[in-house]
Parts: C-alpha cells; structure tokens; sequence
C-alpha cells in the first residue's frame, strides 16, 4: 500500500489558559493519499484553525500538542522550530485567509518569493528570480515581470491569494494548508481561485486540506468531508455522501444555513437549524458537546460521548439519534 501524504492519528492539542485547561482538539485523526483532498467545516471556534496550524507546525508554545502527524511519512509533532523550518515549504505550506497578513508591506513581491524559493535550496539570486517569475505566471498574475517589483497593497485581494499561492508553491510541497482561502473574496474571484487551485493541484501532484465554514465551497473542492464540532470531528466521509446524505444534526444544520434559491421548499422535509451560541471550550457540556443546541437530544446525550459509528463504507458519525440508519461496517476514521 502506497504511503500516505499525511497520517493524523488521535491528535490532541490543549492550551493552559488563566480559565483554565482549553482542549482545542480532540482525538483527530485521517489520512490523505496523492491529490486528495479533505475539507473541514465547522463554526468559528470549532477547532478547524488549530488543526491548520497543528498540521504546519505553527502553534504557540504555549500548545501541549500529542498524537501524531506525519507528512510524507516524517513526523512533525515535537519537532523543534529549527527541525520544522526545514519542513514548510519543502513538505508542507500555507495559504492564509487574507494574504495581507502573510505578506510584508515593506517588501516587493518579487523579493518575498524569491526568498521563499531559495530558503532551503541552493538556487542563485537568477535562478530563484526565474524561479518566481513562473510560480507567478502559474498562478495567473499579468505582466509578472512587472508584478515582481510591485508592493502587495498594489494589487486586489484576488490578486494577492494568488500571489499567496505562488509563494505556497515555491518549493514544491507535498501538502498545502489552506486556511479559509476565499472567504475574503468576492464570490465572482472566489470561483477563479478555487479553480485555479484545482488546475495546480492536477498539474503538481499536490494533497490539500481545506478549513472553510462554507460547506458549499468545500463540496467543490474535497474528497472528503469533516465536520468539526468543539473540538472534535463529529462526522466525516466522501463528499457526496455528507453533503447529500447528512447523519449528524449538526452536518444538516450547516447545510440548513446555506442560502439557496426557494427555502421553503428545499428544505420543508428537514428544516433543523443550529441555535443558540457555541458552547465554552473551557467548560463544555458533559456527553455529546452538540446536545445543548439539538432538538433530538435525549438524557443519553448529556451522560455518555456518541461514539463513531458508520453510515454505509465511506461515511461515519458521532450521534446517539442520527439522521441516517448506521450499518455494521469496520470504521476506517475516528475522530
């Protein structure tokens, strides 16, 4: 069996905080071959962003980080930030939400890539330049000759993720991290840089995973789909089968808040919604952490943890009343 790019097993991170202990992640755990992609969806404060930076190595000390993630079979977790500097780029890279906030104002695009291409190899200053004019070119910039001597805020938001993405590619990574990559976009340049994605994806060889709160952009983009809820995956599989055929409320929930032409009656046979607020990290609730905001919840809910059970080969959930009938079949994700 061929190695997979990346293999997260019960990964685990937690933050000491005055408040007290925050488990941000709990018992992640999926693997992803050549080109494939996952996405995960969840709320703002479901612990999508954590696992992002988990996966590149980029959590503050303060994080008390177990499990295990290997990339291209090397593992990350305890590596020291010389041993992972090494790592990013050459294995892994990023592509943040709002590309401003990784690009340095004071520094022309060229320079920053360039930077990027010869921080682990042993191009010349004209090799690297040539270098980042064709990731610049690959990406879609006009005139990237020109573009290597402009500044970022010279450019539009469309413009400055796909320069993010260049810089991504600079040394040929084998995972690219993508945090929330449109969502602060237009929805008319957002469809540009998901396909764009795409195009380089099939051209390089090149594994994803995608954090995203919109399940319709992830749908477009994955594989495979999980749902993170509090910390934990509480649903995953194929795409199709999750956006389609939810199990967990929380899965039709999110699909519920995503707009759609005739509301009423796209969804008169399933309207659950997800009210009331997340609840805190610091205290959750006992049993399922979901049961405060479903209307199935039983008093089951609020004494034992649902564990993954699975709906069909491709698809689990953690419910202890789940939407679908589950099969027995050996589960091949935990979370």
């Amino acid at each position: 069996m061929a190695q997979s790019v990346v293999s997260v097993k019960n990964l685990e991170v937690s933050f000491r905080t005055e408040a007290g202990m925050v488990n941000a992640v709990r018992g992640l755990s999926f693997e992803l071959g050549e080109q494939e992609v996952l996405g995960i969806v969840g709320e703002s404060g479901s612990g999508k962003s954590v696992t992002s930076l988990a996966l590149i190595g980029l959590l503050p000390k303060s994080a008390v980080v177990t499990g295990s993630v290997k990339i291209d079979g090397e593992e990350i977790v305890g590596r020291s930030e010389k041993e992972m500097y090494k790592l990013r780029g050459s294995k892994v890279s990023m592509i943040f939400q709002d590309p401003m906030t990784s690009l340095n104002p004071v520094y022309t695009i060229g320079w920053q890539i360039i930077e990027a291409v010869r921080a682990h190899g042993d191009l010349s200053k004209e090799e690297a330049k040539a270098r980042a004019i064709e990731l610049l070119k690959l990406s879609g910039i006009p005139r990237p000759e020109q573009a290597m001597e402009s500044y970022p805020h010279e450019f539009s938001g469309g413009q400055r993720q796909r320069i993010g993405l260049a810089r991504a590619l600079a040394l040929n990574p084998r995972l690219i991290v993508a945090d929330e990559p449109v969502s602060a976009l237009d929805v008319s340049i957002q469809a540009q840089i998901l396909n764009l994605m795409k195009e380089l994806q099939a051209e390089h060889g090149l594994t994803y995973v995608m954090i995203s709160h919109d399940l319709a952009v992830v749908y477009y983009m994955a594989d495979t789909i999980a749902v993170m809820y509090l910390g934990k995956i509480v649903e995953i599989g194929d795409a199709e089968s999750v956006f389609r055929s939810p199990a967990h409320p929380y899965t039709q929930g999110l699909l519920n808040a995503v707009p759609v032409p005739d509301p009423a009656k796209a969804r008169a046979q399933n309207a659950i919604k997800v009210s009331g607020e997340l609840p805190s990290v610091v205290n959750p609730p006992s049993g399922c952490r979901f049961r405060t905001r479903c209307s199935f919840a039983q008093d089951v809910c609020a004494q034992e943890e649902p564990p993954m059970r699975a709906f069909g080969e491709s698809q689990q959930a953690a419910c202890h009343f789940p939407l679908r009938t589950p099969v027995t079949v050996t589960a091949s994700h935990s979370a």
